[in-house]
């Protein structure tokens, strides 16, 4: 689904960047993909709208549709995609999310990740629609007091839930929607708003911060100017922040006596991390000479969410079966990569480690815009 979505985007550009058209023979010799393959995708965008020919068998050009995209940097559109599948394919909900674009004539659906349950929702990437309300709602820049007031629009189409959220590149004005789309019969109002209106919200926020926003705070431009300044973070807040899928920084000894640092995934259960070491890696080696380890965790676009540890590293896998080491790969995968997840198996593990901390302290917001009484050194 993403390499399609990719070529789709890769043929936009390409037909945006000549105004002259393109013959199937120079699209095919960029895009690298069969002549089948290239001229359902033609014809499919073709009786959209989004391309055109002014002869039968005459050159590619941009149709009405495509023509409103020029005013939209495409490699923004690319980041927004892949950002968008990136995040989607980790939902808990097993629901259908979609990625949602204005349009001249209505929404475009520019991405989708289906639910894998048998009774769900299912749309048409690359289609314009003019029922997509709660995308409507959200979009607008000056939109609804409730739409304004909530950050969020849910609409009750026959037999579903729409609940969508706006993307906002500058932190305040919306480009961009998720849309969670649901069959009805499985939610009600309020268990769909307290389930999963929390984890969208973050990650709309986070897309927006992908974007290039500094802040997350829809149709609101002057709510906030600055970062708040900084906080610690409470048991419930360390828990949330570490439950993402942040990549931690492991450092620890070499036999030399010199630091060794490397990025790690990590799990924490309340009370260890477990840190998964591949196949090949030394640093594996170093931690049974010595188990003495730190980590650091932390997000890059506010409320800039940290978190440091110390405490001793424990090697598991000689005491765990392979199954069990499989399903933690698969659940580290699946949190990190999406839809990838099964390119890993336990057989790329080399070692499984626990890290007991003696030292664990999370923060949030600028730092040093802050003296807290009683703090502990870091």
């Amino acid at each position: 689904l993403t390499s399609s979505a990719e070529r789709t985007l890769r043929l936009v550009e390409l037909l945006l960047s000549e105004p002259d058209g393109l013959t199937p023979q120079e699209i095919l010799a960029v895009l690298g993909t069969s002549r089948s393959s290239l001229f359902n995708l033609l014809r499919r965008l073709k009786t959209l709208g989004y391309i055109d020919q002014n002869e039968r068998r005459g050159r590619y050009h941009s149709g009405p549709r495509l023509q409103a995209w020029r005013s939209a940097p495409t490699d923004s559109m690319q980041t927004l995609l892949s950002a968008f599948y990136q995040e989607a394919s980790r939902q808990s909900w097993a629901e259908t999310l979609l990625l949602c674009v204005p349009a001249p004539e209505g929404i475009l659906i520019l991405g989708q990740v289906e639910s894998s349950q048998a009774v769900r929702s299912v749309y048409t990437i690359g289609e314009v629609s003019n029922a997509l309300n709660a995308v409507g709602s959200v979009l607008q820049s000056t939109p609804g007091s409730d739409v304004k007031a909530n950050g969020y629009a849910l609409t009750q189409p026959p037999q579903l839930f729409e609940l969508a959220l706006p993307i906002c590149p500058d932190g305040n004005l919306p480009q961009a929607a998720l849309l969670f789309s649901a069959p009805a019969y499985r939610w009600t109002q309020e268990s769909l708003v307290q389930a999963c209106l929390p984890e969208l919200r973050a990650m709309a926020a986070r897309l927006s911060y992908r974007m290039g926003a500094t802040q997350y705070t829809p149709y609101h431009s002057a709510l906030k100017t600055e970062l708040d300044p900084e906080s610690r973070l409470g048991p419930e807040e360390l828990r949330d922040f570490l439950e993402g899928p942040w990549t931690a920084r492991l450092a620890c000894i070499r036999p030399d006596g010199k630091p060794h640092v490397i990025p790690v995934w990590q799990s924490w259960d309340g009370v260890h991390f477990t840190v998964i070491a591949w196949q090949g890696s030394q640093w594996a080696e170093y931690l049974l000479q010595n188990p003495s380890v730190s980590l650091t965790i932390d997000e890059p676009w506010p409320p800039l969410r940290r978190v440091a540890a110390r405490g001793t590293a424990f090697p598991l896998t000689e005491h765990a079966s392979l199954a069990k080491i499989d399903a933690l790969v698969q659940r580290f995968a699946h949190r990190y990569l999406g839809a990838s997840a099964n390119t890993l198996k336990a057989e790329n593990v080399l070692r499984v480690f626990q890290i007991e901390p003696d030292y664990l302290r999370g923060w949030q917001g600028l730092p040093g815009s802050v003296s807290l009484p009683g703090q502990q050194s870091r």
